[in-house]
């Protein structure tokens, strides 16, 4: 895909993978809607680049998003949705509020904005770009509501991709853990996921999926062979199980110790 004049929305532009891709995407002459809770956490000024704050886990913000790209765009090509965040802990006990915020952020809004991506489109050409996980396909202890998301959408995006018109993509990234804070405003001291890679990483094969019409995208070469060994050697991913497992309950003790 040709970058070159293309109308652009991305989610969680203000940190982590999304600021990184919001550098890079803001090289190429495109026209780009930075959207995030925090805008002033983007401190670099872009003569491409339109600074939008937005809480995308309610739908009447999406649609107002996607009214004021319009406005401002007259139109939307490619839709970047790289806004989550992340939980960790141990469920104690049942917690629909919890739940539903979760999903509101990271599941409903990505899916939602594809179906809003196609109703605009018709059967024009356009891209919706999704930040996953490698969660997406092994759910870690402590994580488990956080990779049920990843999950849910690597699902929605399976079938999807088989409604759409030809020249529709739903690109889906598959990211190991990133070093950045996401994982941080899990908890404290919450262990990261193994294996780790950084943010500029995932963001520059973000990037590159884009402009290569990829429809997965694995920033780890480790993980996406890992991923496929595991088929044929499914004690790999148990392996990694224990390990993060053992993370995990040093993590409760540690925590009760200071309580």
């Amino acid at each position: 895909m040709d970058l070159n004049n293309k109308k652009i929305i991305l989610t969680g532009a203000s940190s982590g993978i999304g600021l990184d891709l919001l550098k890079k995407l803001a090289s190429y002459p495109c026209n780009i809607i930075a959207a995030a809770r925090t805008i002033n956490k983007i401190d670099a000024e872009y003569d491409n680049v339109i600074k939008y704050p937005c809480d995308i886990s309610l739908q009447e913000n999406i649609d107002k998003l996607f009214d004021f790209a319009i406005e401002k765009l007259g139109g939307i090509d490619i839709y970047i949705a790289n806004a989550g965040f992340a939980y960790f802990g141990q469920i104690e006990s049942p917690n629909w509020n919890e739940i539903d915020k979760i999903y509101r952020t990271n599941v409903f809004s990505g899916i939602y904005a594809a179906e809003k991506m196609k109703a605009l489109n018709g059967d024009k050409p356009f891209c919706i770009a999704i930040t996953a996980s490698a969660m997406s396909f092994l759910s870690y202890p402590g994580y488990t509501l956080y990779a049920s998301t990843k999950a849910a959408l690597h699902g929605f995006a399976t079938g999807y991709r088989s409604e759409l018109s030809k020249g529709q993509r739903l690109q889906m990234t598959y990211p190991i853990g990133t070093r950045t804070k996401f994982f941080e405003q899990a908890g404290p001291k919450t262990p990261v996921p193994w294996p780790t890679q950084t943010s500029a990483k995932v963001a520059a094969a973000i990037l590159k999926g884009l402009i290569k019409e990829k429809n997965s995208v694995y920033p780890s070469k480790l993980f996406q062979s890992l991923n496929i060994l595991n088929g044929f050697l499914p004690f790999i991913f148990k392996g990694i199980i224990l390990f993060e497992n053992f993370k995990f309950h040093r993590w409760l003790k540690a925590n009760s110790e200071n309580r």
